[in-house]
C-alpha cells in the first residue's frame, strides 16, 4: 500500500498521515443513533509543521481564523452527515477548499483619487440634503 496524498493543487500534496482524524459523537438532534455512534470527524492539521510556503501559511492562518488554535493546528469538524465516511471526506474537502483559497495570491489594492465629477455630485447631494433638514426646522419668532 503507497502513501496516501491529498492532491491541493498538481505541483502541491498533503501526506494524509499528518492529518489527524478523530471521531466524536455528534451535537443536536438525532435520537438513540446521535448518542450511541461517534460519526462526527474532527481534523486536525499542524499548520506550522507543515511542507506549504510561509506566505500560504500565513494566508491560511489569516482564512482559518477561530479554527487555527494558538499553536497552529487548524482543526475542522464535520457533522453534516450520519456516517464516519462521509464526515472524514467532508472535511478533508474542507481542508483542500481553505488551502486552495490560501494559495491564491490578494491582489494589490492601488489607491485612487475620486475623480473631480464624483467630488462635485458629493457635494451637491450634500447640499440638498441640508436644505431638505433646514425645511424641516420650525422657526421660533
Amino acid at each position: 500500500m503507497g502513501v496516501l496524498m491529498l492532491e491541493i493543487t498538481p505541483s502541491l500534496q498533503i501526506d494524509e498521515r499528518v492529518l489527524q482524524i478523530d471521531f466524536i459523537r455528534a451535537s443536536g438532534p438525532g435520537g438513540q443513533n446521535v448518542n450511541k455512534v461517534a460519526t462526527a470527524v474532527q481534523l486536525r492539521f499542524d499548520v506550522q509543521t507543515s511542507t506549504l510556503p510561509d506566505e500560504v501559511k500565513a494566508r491560511l492562518r489569516h482564512l482559518a481564523g477561530k479554527r487555527m488554535t494558538g499553536e497552529g493546528v487548524l482543526m475542522i469538524e464535520a457533522r453534516r452527515f450520519r456516517t464516519q465516511e462521509q464526515n472524514r471526506e467532508d472535511a478533508i474537502q474542507r481542508l483542500v477548499e481553505l488551502v486552495r483559497k490560501s494559495l491564491v495570491e490578494p491582489k494589490q489594492r492601488k489607491k485612487t483619487k475620486p475623480s473631480a465629477a464624483s467630488k462635485e455630485k458629493r457635494l451637491k447631494e450634500k447640499k440638498r440634503r441640508g436644505e431638505n433638514k433646514k425645511l424641516r426646522q420650525t422657526k421660533d419668532w
